[in-house]
């Protein structure tokens, strides 16, 4: 087991190290603050400190400076352990197919996470954009989509209803009948009218991602460039930088919403292995409210015994839905709030007593109030200074990293481009 570290305390005129052990991380850790406070430094610095203890680790930045500085100080013993997917770099882009699953079981999990992550894009509100008629169009034909030995991305699921060759090639592999009868019995009686109507409604939310060369290059590509199995349990280093300035806030949503669902559908997959052989990960997650779908709650629950440690942050707890923010009081270990807002301070002060609100409120740059996780039980709050950034003690690998990784996951854009437009074409 490692211990990592957030700061100081001053306790009984003694500067304490705060930190905790990786039992108690596995109950995960909740940073909540507004910008500017130092909540990525901190996560940064953890961060950085499991890379130096040979940990697996994800941190998903949707800023990209977080990476930058990690990237900076990876030792050279870890190199090879790196996993950058930095989806601004065009020239070779990584394959990451979200309908890419290993069994059954996998396979109904990311249809499911697929319809999730239309309503988080379209009607995060559930306000009836994506209803029950979508879903149903849209879980067939993700199911259609997969089936065969090729596979499928998400990208192909327009072309099964406007192209009747590609259906009956998809068809004649489907063995669920459920599936079939929407071919051949809906989908066949209904008129060319009703039809096409729906469709123009259907297909509408596809066109961002099969108009942006960017994004069809990465989640048009039938092979995944990324094994989340080996980056979790080998204990990779996966770094994912989401820069919305560089590839747009609907990219950068799309990109980290697929992300968590691999990384789920990979976790979940542990439940195959003895327990012995679940080695500690650990995920880092900032602004998450935009990343998750609505079954992330309940891996709050679940995912210690599969042996992931969750870091999450964000800047206000009124960003999160109410079923979100009662899991992450009744599950999270540590919780940590740098200075918040008047409303999140009256809601978090009944979390943090003896604390009252007005100490939320003003609080100064890199001092936060926590309650921290300790052999399986939470301490009562009290006040911590995070540490500065850390210095990097190392040469820089940055150039060198991005290399390899373009060696090792990515693939040449030409030739990306002549696979999917074959995929995407009438067939003859």
């Amino acid at each position: 087991m490692s211990f990592v570290s957030f700061g100081k305390s001053l306790y009984r005129g003694k500067n304490v190290i705060i930190g905790y052990e990786t039992e108690d991380r596995l109950r995960h850790t909740y940073m909540i603050g507004k910008t500017g406070v130092g909540k990525s430094t901190l996560f940064q610095n953890m961060c950085w400190q499991d890379i130096k203890n040979h940990e697996g680790v994800c941190y998903i930045d949707p800023h990209g400076e977080s990476i930058d500085w990690i990237l900076e100080r990876i030792p050279k013993n870890r190199l090879e352990d790196v996993v950058l997917f930095d989806p601004a770099d065009t020239a070779f882009p990584f394959g990451l197919n979200l309908l890419e699953a290993g069994d059954g079981q996998e396979k109904d999990f990311l249809v499911s996470e697929c319809i999730q992550i239309f309503y988080k894009l379209f009607d995060p509100e559930k306000t009836g954009l994506i209803g029950p008629q979508f879903e149903h169009w849209l879980r067939n034909a993700a199911l259609t989509v997969m089936a065969g030995p090729e596979g499928g991305s998400i990208i192909e699921i327009p072309k099964l209803f406007t192209d009747k060759e590609y259906e009956r090639s998809k068809r004649k592999y489907i063995k669920d009948p459920l599936v079939l009868d929407f071919w051949t019995k809906q989908m066949g009686s209904t008129s060319a009218f009703h039809k096409s109507e729906v469709l123009n409604y259907f297909t509408s939310k596809f066109g961002h991602f099969l108009n942006s060369s960017l994004m069809r290059n990465i989640i048009g590509q039938r092979a995944s460039g990324i094994n989340f199995d080996d980056i979790i349990n080998k204990g990779k280093i996966f770094l994912v930088n989401l820069s919305k300035g560089k590839i747009g806030e609907t990219n950068a949503q799309m990109l980290g919403l697929i992300i968590m669902s691999k990384l789920q559908a990979a976790i979940l997959k542990r439940a195959n292995l003895p327990q012995s052989e679940r080695s500690p990960f650990f995920l880092y997650v900032d602004e998450f409210q935009n990343l998750i779908t609505d079954t992330f709650a309940g891996l709050l629950s679940e995912s210690r015994k599969y042996g992931l440690g969750i870091h999450l942050t964000n800047q206000y707890f009124s960003q999160l839905p109410a079923p979100l923010q009662d899991a992450i009081i009744g599950n999270v270990g540590t919780l940590i709030a740098f200075e918040i807002g008047v409303d999140d301070a009256e809601r978090l002060a009944r979390e943090f007593e003896p604390m009252e609100k007005d100490d939320f409120l003003g609080l100064p740059k890199y001092n936060f109030y926590i309650k921290l996780m300790i052999d399986g039980k939470t301490s009562e709050a009290f006040l911590g200074t995070s540490d500065l950034p850390a210095k990097a003690d190392n040469e820089n690998f940055t150039d060198k990293i991005k290399t390899l990784n373009q060696l090792a996951y990515g693939v040449p854009r030409l030739l990306v481009e002549e696979k999917i437009k074959h995929s995407l074409k009438n067939i003859s």
